[in-house]
């Protein structure tokens, strides 16, 4: 049964404003869980300076490389985890701002893309946001001007032929 104009108006605002909520609780477990890049990092550096001292006291063999560079991977591996992690809690932090505000509704769907890639509470984010995001009637809110299937019609003449 559909809503009347102003109940679906509510239905909107509340489904947006939990969405908000969902991509600010999302974006703050991003950020602690990029604390295990952090601590990769850490391990690869401690790896790499623990064997670089054992290099230095051992004397390394000629054309083959050097055993702390495999600590130094795992800690640029963890670094770039880390970045990475971060930036996309920003970004979810900030598509929350924008749910919040009616504005970036395409910035919206594409960090919920994103979203649907963390299994399983970034998936049902994302698909609770595309859900919510396509009706007529919250596009609106978002300032987009969508045209109902009843109101296009498109111009299905043969073109005029030239005699």
């Amino acid at each position: 049964m559909p809503y009347s104009p102003e109940q679906q108006a509510f239905v909107d605002e509340e489904h947006l404003r939990l969405l908000a909520l969902g991509y600010y609780i999302s974006a703050a477990i991003t950020a602690f869980f990029s604390m295990i890049g952090l601590f990769y990092a850490f391990t690869g550096a401690a790896i790499g300076l623990a064997l670089s001292k054992a290099a230095t006291e051992a004397a390394a063999q000629p054309n083959e490389p050097s055993p702390q560079l495999l600590g130094w991977i795992f800690g640029a591996i963890g670094v770039g985890l880390f970045f990475a992690m971060i930036a996309m809690a920003a970004l979810k932090f900030y598509a929350g701002r924008c749910l919040k505000q009616r504005k970036s509704r395409t910035f919206c769907m594409i960090i919920a893309a994103f979203s649907c890639l963390e299994i399983p509470y970034g998936t049902i984010l994302g698909a609770f946001t595309f859900m919510v995001l396509e009706r007529p009637s919250v596009a609106r809110l978002f300032g987009v001007n969508r045209l109902a299937s009843t109101s296009f019609q498109p111009n299905l003449a043969p073109p005029p032929r030239d005699t």
